[in-house]
């Protein structure tokens, strides 16, 4: 079986291991992996410059939390991380005092740059680096939704009132201000030079069924769709495409999703994020606005979404999608994947 996940940072990283766990279990290979085929597309819209090093945080959260070395609390960065870098830099007078790079983490940064400099692309970096995480004995191809550059920056509001507008990172508005700056719009710095990734299309095109995780709709799994060819890929792949909600109760499971969601003009609701979407089959959405989903699955306590859904021709269900631990997310991916009977 191949499957093709298009991931944002913790709630993606988090689905794929639960997915993994399924995998072993059903498909298991005999070494403690599966014979399933996994790729694993991660936005890449989040990566920035900082002290000199290229930061690519979904992917490095896809890949500490596949390899099992990240800090589980905090979804994201190294278990037991120091930051004795980071204050030393702060001493000189550099960096943020808002986004702190672990000591362990900038060897990841430091590998990953080290490389690009040589003139490697960035699909080649992924691949040295996860292989020091053992995700291809998992059956797992991690790879960047493009090699080219793309930043997601935020247009806001001046917030002296001035009227005047101002863009800013999309980690700055994110970490630095919890994303409380009123965002006017997002913008995509890169991407009309972007072309997909190697390999990205084609696991598209061959997967035996496509997973949209519980990642933020608007500045992680949106991006990604607006790599040229991605989305046409989804319209014609053979394979269904199932998503997973990740609005329960009104309510992004965790982070400022609602806050993005409010800027384009989408309510913060399980079945509202699956209309943005869109359906594959809705002949009224065609090119760049086509839809790309076959069935959604969203948490019991929107079981009326489902059911709205439903009615309106969407091949929807309800199941408990809190991703409290590994064995509860494998069944999560299990109902996930029912839905498009696999």
């Amino acid at each position: 079986m191949r499957i093709t996940v298009l991931s944002g940072g913790v709630g993606g990283a988090r689905f794929t291991r639960g997915l993994l766990a399924l995998l072993r279990d059903r498909l298991p290979d005999g070494r403690g992996g599966t014979t399933a085929e996994v790729t694993v597309i991660a936005n890449t819209g989040d990566d920035m410059w900082l002290h000199g090093v290229r930061v690519c945080p979904d992917l490095d959260t896809l890949m500490y939390t596949l390899g099992g070395a990240v800090h589980e609390e905090q979804g994201w960065g190294r278990r037991e991380e120091s930051s004795r870098v980071s204050a030393d830099l702060a001493a000189y007078g550099v960096g943020w005092d808002w986004f702190t790079l672990g000591d362990l983490d900038l060897a990841t940064h430091l590998a990953r740059t080290q490389w690009l400099r040589e003139g490697r692309t960035l699909s080649e970096a992924t691949a040295l680096l996860s292989r020091r995480w053992g995700l291809a004995e998992q059956g797992v191809r991690l790879l960047p939704m493009a090699d080219e550059p793309v930043e997601t920056h935020v247009v806001v509001a001046d917030p002296e009132g001035s009227g005047a507008e101002r863009t800013i990172h999309f980690e700055e508005w994110w970490v630095r201000h919890r994303a409380a700056l009123p965002a006017l719009r997002f913008v995509q710095v890169g991407l009309e030079d972007a072309q997909a990734a190697p390999g990205v299309l084609a696991a598209i095109a061959s997967a035996d069924v496509v997973v949209v995780p519980p990642s933020n709709p608007v500045v992680s799994v949106s991006t990604i769709l607006a790599v040229p060819g991605v989305r046409a890929a989804l319209a014609t792949t053979a394979a269904p495409v199932v998503g997973v909600s990740p609005i329960v109760g009104g309510a992004p499971v965790r982070g400022m999703a609602a806050q993005c969601l409010a800027t384009i003009g989408v309510e913060a609701t399980a079945d509202a994020v699956a209309r943005f979407y869109g359906r594959r089959d809705d002949a009224a959405r065609t090119g760049p606005d086509a839809g790309v989903l076959d069935a959604w699955l969203v948490d019991t306590v929107d079981a009326d979404a489902a059911e709205k859904l439903a009615a309106d021709g969407w091949r929807a269900a309800a199941a408990p999608t809190l991703m409290t631990d590994v064995p509860t997310t494998a069944r999560i991916a299990a109902e996930a994947l029912a839905l498009v009977a696999l």
